[in-house]
């Protein structure tokens, strides 16, 4: 398995989304959320991935 990756806005790159969590949001829209592995900023994607 492939693993997720996300934009972080502070390190302005993609990176691999460390502890990924699937979740749903409010309006029934899947999303992944974690950590940036090299500056531990939250990152977040939209989408099913």
């Amino acid at each position: 398995m492939a693993a997720k990756e996300g934009y972080c806005v502070k390190c302005k790159s993609k990176r691999e989304i460390k502890d990924a969590q699937d979740i749903v949001m409010k309006n029934g829209r899947p999303a992944t959320q974690g950590l940036c592995p090299v500056c531990g900023t939250k990152i977040f994607k939209i989408g099913k991935s």
